[in-house]
């Protein structure tokens, strides 16, 4: 009688092991794909400053041939 807790712990480890197997599964297949962690909050905003300081970055290791 003294184990009735021992009757919810097993369903909820189950559950909570699968949470983490699908959560794991998301990162690693995201990461295979994108070669890169997923950002978590990453907005429309961050997006396009990400794509902003690529471009940038792209000119500043390109050499220019306007300077003389």
């Amino acid at each position: 009688m003294s184990l009735r807790w021992l009757e919810a712990v097993l369903p909820l480890g189950i559950i909570a092991g699968f949470l983490c197997v699908m959560g794991n599964t998301q990162y690693f297949i995201h990461k295979a794909a994108h070669g890169r962690p997923k950002h978590v909050g990453n907005d429309v905003w961050d997006v396009a400053m990400e794509r902003r300081d690529k471009k940038m970055m792209e000119m500043l290791a390109s050499p220019s041939s306007s300077s003389s």
